[in-house]
């Protein structure tokens, strides 16, 4: 096999992926396309911006990775991008790729502090962000005890990328890599502790395309991808990006926050086929669907992940719309989702199937696999696993073991081989001696028609017994007060066994959660 080459057999299931001896992953993503033709054809559109095809696109990861190149950054040097979604996006991460540099997006939404303390961890000698952003970015920088060779912005006044790469050559040899070798970087989200740099090698992003995109969801060339999640979280990423730029396809992209009337003019506007969400935006894209009727007719799938995906939101989603919604699980560590409901095969509340490619299993507290239906640790396996944790031996060791990811999830598989989660290993709840999944009581709830959302946490009652609490989202903020607290207790006892049922309802206007959308139960747990 000639250089910067992959062999896909899709003759057999998991399809068989091997690689050549010298490969950089920024071949295949993006100079294949001019090599097939592609090159006129359209890869990027932006909302409120332009389009901007695959020819383009190669000049331009092209000029980003030499433009690094000049300013001084080497082979191995990571770079932070605190970028918004869109073309420079692409280009910045692409073009760190394909010159030898390591990218390391980061969540836009975070503070200076998590700045500072990503800067001085990763040892970063760039940093790129975008204008929107300089009120959290430069005061990191400035507080960082390390400091970057760079700080660019992507565009606008001052020093940019954009004028750097203006300047720069538009040919670009690959930097010599293997499948293995480190490729790029991002901080996982974490529910608890200090945030933790996740190190991915080239071959990752060819596993998730290949064996989720493809294997799963059937996508092709002729697919348009549109994602609420935004690139810096692994699953945009897979979503916007590697998914589509794998097989030649289009990606569609809003820069602002992903509401549910800007998701639907998106969706009018640029008929997507796939469309990739959470549970909690489905939920909000049905209340707006109460007074509106968006034409959704494009979207031939829908999947969510991010947090469980409530069997009667599943339900709902379902009966207004008619489009498919396959529910999964991912993590950043994996890159993307491993578990997953598929075409024809969905069982509402369950987080699927292993995808192909990947291995599953169930543990108890001494490693070994518990019988069928029976709850304990996932651990999964397969070629898209992190490599490590930077500078944190004990995570990396705590969670790697034997070739498997402790993914601290709490699981278990029926008989038909599906996956269903009982929430965080560290959120069950022991109730009487019983082992109690807030997930559970969580979609209980949520099935209330007044109820929106809903998380539940441990509290110690008077004789310092845990039992479950409350935590509620209302559609109407109105309705809060005893009479509806009666009747959601009466709801959870009819439903669910009686053990289960809240002991105390607080009623709230929002949920703590991380940026990927998932719950933070433990904020909760410290009111």
């Amino acid at each position: 096999m000639s250089d910067n080459m992959v062999s896909v057999d899709s003759s057999v299931s998991p399809a068989e992926i091997s690689f050549s001896d010298v490969f950089n992953v920024a071949v295949p993503f993006i100079d294949r396309h001019l090599d097939e033709g592609r090159g006129e054809k359209i890869a990027i559109r932006v909302h409120g911006g332009g389009d901007v095809s695959y020819a383009t696109l190669a000049e331009h990861v092209n000029r980003a990775g030499n433009a690094l190149s000049d300013l001084g950054i080497n082979k191995g040097d990571r770079v932070l991008m605190m970028v918004k979604d869109g073309a420079e996006f692409f280009y910045i991460f692409w073009g760190a790729i394909k010159a030898g540099i390591l990218p390391v997006p980061l969540n836009t939404l975070l503070r200076a502090k998590d700045y500072a303390f990503m800067i001085e961890n990763s040892e970063a000698s760039g940093v790129i962000y975008s204008p929107e952003f300089a009120a959290e970015v430069e005061p990191a920088v400035e507080q960082s005890p390390h400091k970057p060779k760079i700080t660019l912005l992507t565009e606008g006044e001052g020093e940019t990328i954009a004028k750097h790469m203006a300047s720069a050559s538009p040919d670009l040899a690959p930097v010599p890599a293997k499948a293995e070798d480190d490729c790029f970087w991002l901080y996982s989200s974490g529910t608890t502790g200090s945030p933790k740099g996740v190190v991915h090698a080239h071959k990752d992003m060819v596993v998730t395309s290949q064996q989720y995109a493809v294997g799963v969801l059937g996508i092709t060339e002729d697919d348009i991808c549109f994602s609420a999640a935004k690139l810096f979280f692994a699953y945009g990423l897979g979503n916007a990006m590697t998914f589509p730029l794998w097989v030649g396809a289009q990606a569609i992209f809003y820069p602002g926050p992903p509401s549910p009337d800007a998701c639907h003019e998106v969706i009018e506007k640029f008929n997507p086929t796939i469309f990739y969400g959470v549970p909690t935006l489905y939920a909000a894209q049905l209340k707006s669907m109460e007074n509106s009727e968006p034409d959704l007719s494009s979207v031939r799938v829908c999947t969510s992940a991010g947090e469980a995906l409530p069997p009667d939101l599943l339900k709902r989603w379902t009966d207004k719309t008619g489009i498919p919604m396959l529910d999964g699980i991912g993590t950043t560590e994996i890159l993307h989702i491993f578990l997953s409901n598929q075409i024809g095969k969905v069982k509402p509340g369950a987080s699927g199937l292993v995808v192909p490619g990947y291995e599953g299993k169930i543990v108890d507290e001494e490693g070994q696999e518990v019988p069928t239906g029976e709850t304990g640790a996932l651990m999964i396996k397969g070629n898209s696993l992190l490599k490590l944790y930077w500078r944190n031996p004990e995570k990396t060791a705590e969670a790697l073991r034997d070739g498997w990811m402790y993914t601290g999830d709490t699981y278990y598989v029926d008989e038909d081989g599906f996956f269903f989660c009982c929430g965080r290993s560290d959120d069950m709840l022991k109730v009487g001696g019983i082992w109690v999944s807030p997930v559970e009581i969580e979609n209980k709830l949520v099935e209330h028609p007044k109820v929106l959302e809903a998380a539940i946490v441990g509290r110690e009652d008077d004789e310092q017994l845990t039992k479950p609490e409350a935590f509620i989202v209302l559609n109407d903020a109105g309705d809060a007060g005893e009479e509806l607290e009666a009747e959601l207790l009466e709801h959870c006892k009819s439903g669910l066994a009686r053990y289960k049922y809240p002991r105390w309802f607080n009623f709230v206007d929002d949920l703590p959660k991380t940026a990927t959308g998932k719950i933070q139960r433990f904020k909760l747990r410290s009111n």
